[in-house]
């Protein structure tokens, strides 16, 4: 099989996952789909068909479809994915403040459960379409997924407070890992996970390690500090295709050993399955796993 163009290596994973296992936080690309005229990120295609390779590699077989800040407010890249993948995904989209109900209503038959707001890249909306958002997808039982600069994060945090839905925070909530116990963002985070209000992904590591890869030892301790908080609440993503690898801003990780990294940082099979398995099906609403 020729290497896949957007992951290092073609080894497959060492952890044993188990069934039901989920990756939390993946993108689909497709030029057929403009980009907004102010993307940051314009990756080559990147389809289901090559996802599953990778999935194959990990060890996975349920994926989280988020819609990039590439397109904006177009989600049709990412339900065209939704329904390859079937049963066995679920969608975050990305939705205007004045999205009808009806349009809400037929994602959510298509398997989205939630919406993101990336208020780091690409801004297609602002911090003050957050609240009438989370009113607008509350009914569904959807839930909100944010990035943000850590101050920004800090800022709106009484706004985060009093939201109606769920908050998702991928990419380790954008928390630097060296130092991190010192960062306001990260006490906010530990809070709104004790609460019961707020779910982590241990997603992008590449992306907050200053050194540009999974493998930077500061990760384990900003991923342990989520784990130990709340292990009920923490989710994991692969971020594949890794749409700044494209971009150059880092190398490409090798998404088998992203995989092995969360099994050392889960520590036990038990902690895994809640990670992989347990989180996910309570979250995006997955049917359990046939014995």
């Amino acid at each position: 099989m020729a290497s896949f163009p957007f992951s290092a290596g073609d080894a497959v994973a060492a952890a044993v996952l188990p069934p039901g296992a989920c990756d939390c936080h993946l993108h689909v690309y497709d030029s057929r789909h403009p980009a907004v005229t102010d993307a940051a990120l314009l990756p080559p295609d990147a389809s289901i068909a090559q996802y599953r390779q990778v999935q194959r590699r990990m060890g996975t077989s349920r994926a989280v479809i988020v819609t990039p800040s590439t397109y904006g407010t177009d989600n049709g890249a990412m339900l065209a994915g939704l329904a390859e993948l079937g049963p066995m995904g679920r969608g975050v989209a990305v939705i205007a403040a004045d999205t009808d109900h009806a349009s809400l209503q037929r994602m959510h038959l298509a398997g989205v459960r939630g919406v993101r707001i990336n208020l780091s890249l690409s801004r297609t909306l602002e911090p003050d379409a957050i609240r009438p958002i989370a009113q607008r997808i509350a009914p569904l039982g959807w839930h909100l997924q944010l990035l943000m600069p850590t101050t920004l994060l800090v800022e709106l945090a009484p706004v985060l407070r009093t939201l109606p839905v769920d908050l998702v925070f991928d990419h380790f909530g954008r928390i630097a890992p060296a130092n991190f116990a010192a960062e306001p963002a990260h006490a906010l985070l530990l809070e709104l996970l004790a609460g019961g209000r707020a779910w982590v992904k241990l997603s992008g590591g590449c992306i907050v390690s200053p050194l540009g890869t999974v493998e930077d030892p500061t990760l384990d301790a900003l991923a342990r500090s989520f784990i130990d908080a709340a292990p009920d609440r923490v989710l994991w993503g692969s971020d594949w295709p890794h749409a700044t690898s494209s971009a150059g801003k880092q190398s490409f990780p090798d998404d088998a050993r992203q995989v092995d990294r969360l099994a050392a940082w889960a520590g036990d099979a038990r902690t895994l399955q809640n990670i992989l398995v347990a989180n996910p099906e309570r979250l995006y609403g997955f049917a359990p796993p046939a014995p």
